[in-house]
């Protein structure tokens, strides 16, 4: 595994800043958790909770995908991929940026991310169907899987980038 202490200065001056706004993303995901459990009960039996429970289920992975952009834009450069960045922007969370950054999330949770990714998609775009509350049953198991080991990975990324930058400041 790399060392982080190779991250460049910039990176560690700014990192409590970094910090602050993935731990403020982090609660904003919190509060959709809280609005997808309030709407997952009886679901099916009432087309209004399903579409209700399907927004915040999409609404959970634009929230997630606002995590990414905060972390890509903090160590990355713009993805050239105009027509595929919402893929690619979680693709590169599960790759780790040698000298840079750690991968901030693992393939477990890329998986269940794409499910969601995929999910958000055809919400998006579902002008002309009806959502089908077995589907969104799916996709609620993925995304009450994701709530239990999500913010571990955070954690263990936050932790990788404070170690690095501290070697780092040691070096000085």
């Amino acid at each position: 595994m790399v060392e982080y202490g190779q991250m460049v200065d910039l990176h560690f001056k700014i990192l409590p800043a970094f910090e602050a706004e993935v731990r403020d993303q982090l609660k904003e995901i919190d509060k959709v958790y809280q609005r997808v459990e309030k709407r997952s009960h009886d679901f099916k039996k009432n087309p209004e909770r399903t579409e209700s429970l399907s927004y915040q289920l999409h609404n959970l992975y634009c929230a997630f995908e606002d995590l990414f952009r905060i972390v890509a834009e903090h160590f990355e450069n713009s993805i050239t991929d105009k027509e595929r960045w919402h893929a690619e922007l979680l693709k590169r969370m599960k790759i780790e940026v040698e000298g840079i950054r750690p991968a901030f999330i693992s393939e477990d949770i890329y998986v269940i991310l794409d499910k969601l990714r995929a999910f958000r998609h055809r919400f998006r775009h579902a002008y002309t169907y009806d959502l089908d509350p077995d589907e969104i049953e799916l996709v609620l198991e993925k995304a009450i899987r994701l709530k239990g080991i999500y913010q571990t990975e955070a954690e263990r990324f936050l932790n990788l980038i404070k170690k690095g930058g501290e070697e780092n400041s040691r070096r000085d």
